[in-house]
């Protein structure tokens, strides 16, 4: 029988191509967008962890379920709020708004921290361990595109300075999920939200999109 992280892994994997292959993503990786629209991803990625970090440590940390998963090592709010800064300025939080998209993304991902911890896993699986991967290739294309210093501002929440060994970091991950005390119907439940976290981001992707069309 599969253990519960290649559960998770594969039956969200469908949904996991769909996010990284959108329009938008595609575009942005490709240098066919500029920096704004960079700039505006970075923007509703702010709202999505802060969703994920402000207040999650104190209401789960000692959640037998979502407690081993709080990991400050982790956070990227405060590298969020530096590329931000270098993005848009010192004035960046004036001009903070969120898709709609990104609002419901963000108050899932807060109902599931005060109501149900395994679900919040859910999502910081689907954050986390994505940004550890996939985002060294956002990382890699953005300084080249746009001439960020490497691993400097504006690609700093790429960088996880507190995380020697990524692959040694995952891999406990997965053992950490392996080890999640919950029934076959909850595990069935937290697979079903990680499809539905990879749905949200999708959905931002797709608002993206269409705010930052190519000229046909």
């Amino acid at each position: 029988m599969d253990s519960f992280s290649t559960l998770i892994r594969t039956a969200s994997h469908e949904q996991h191509v769909e996010a990284e292959t959108s329009t938008f993503m595609s575009d942005l990786l490709g240098g066919r967008l500029g920096v704004a629209a960079y700039a505006r991803y970075t923007e509703q990625l702010w709202f999505v962890y802060d969703a994920l970090e402000s207040g999650a440590a104190g209401l789960l940390a000692s959640d037998p379920v979502a407690g081993p998963f709080v990991r400050p090592e982790l956070y990227r709010l405060a590298a969020l709020e530096r590329d931000l800064a270098h993005l848009r300025g010192a004035g960046w939080r004036t001009g903070l708004t969120a898709l709609p998209a990104t609002e419901e993304y963000a108050a899932r991902v807060r109902e599931c921290a005060e109501r149900w911890p395994a679900g919040y896993v859910a999502h910081h699986y689907t954050r986390y361990l994505g940004d550890l991967s996939g985002g060294q290739i956002i990382r890699d294309r953005a300084e080249r595109t746009w001439g960020f210093e490497r691993r400097g501002d504006g690609v700093r929440f790429y960088v996880f300075e507190d995380i020697a060994n990524p692959a040694a970091f995952k891999r406990g991950y997965r053992e950490l999920l392996d080890a999640v005390d919950a029934d076959d119907l909850e595990k069935q439940r937290v697979v079903a939200e990680c499809k539905r976290a990879f749905a949200l981001n999708t959905a931002v992707f797709r608002e993206l999109g269409e705010e930052f069309p190519l000229s046909a």
